[in-house]
């Protein structure tokens, strides 16, 4: 494959340049820290946390119908403060995307909700390597509904074949194929720049 098949790179933010956002571990964290009742705060988060990720739901929202709902003694503030904190970069793979952003078209594709997107973005200037945020609460889809890789590809305006996809989630990866996207499964950076190289993006 020539270099010039690929035009555009399509990364997933949580689990490839940053630890994830507001996953099970970064939940357990915070919920531990602040007391509260695990099991009741899972329950109430599974039951919204899909309209949360593609954009229907606030975060203030969400945080009344998970948290506030009772009185506490910390704040809001806190609270997201405490989410904020769990924000960390990957540097392996946050480098190499850096380093392969000066010479290629790429794009985020990521679940997020736009709060904490939007904190994530800034905070760690990903703007910086990626065009545009195609994410779920922009688009209203989220991974790994085939939709969004179509409506991103659109968006984006290339084809499958001249797009690469970097997930570390075999379903997510699946899809993007489904679709006719390369797709790469990260599990190191090494092992990420190897098959990005195979690709002919170097």
């Amino acid at each position: 494959m020539t270099q010039s098949t690929i035009r555009a790179l399509f990364w997933d933010i949580g689990g490839v340049l940053l630890s994830n956002g507001w996953d099970r571990d970064q939940r357990r964290e915070v919920v531990t820290h602040f007391g509260l009742d695990a099991e009741d705060f899972q329950e109430r988060h599974k039951m919204i946390v899909p309209e949360l990720e593609i954009g229907r739901l606030s975060l203030d929202d969400y945080l009344t119908q998970t948290v506030f709902h009772q009185a506490r003694d910390f704040s809001r503030a806190d609270f997201v403060a405490a989410m904020e904190a769990q924000s960390v970069a990957l540097p392996g793979t946050l480098e190499l995307a850096r380093e392969l952003g000066e010479k290629w078209r790429m794009y985020a594709l990521n679940n997020e909700s736009r709060e904490l997107n939007a904190f994530r973005r800034h905070a760690f200037d990903l703007d910086g390597p990626l065009l545009a945020f195609f994410s779920s609460c922009y688009l209203g889809l989220a991974k790994p509904n085939p939709a969004i890789y179509r409506t991103a590809l659109d968006l984006a305006g290339v084809t499958g074949v001249q797009a690469v996809m970097v997930d570390d989630r075999l379903q997510n990866v699946e899809a993007a194929r489904s679709v006719g996207m390369h797709a790469v499964q990260v599990t190191s950076a090494e092992q990420l720049r190897s098959a990005l190289a195979a690709l002919g993006v170097q």
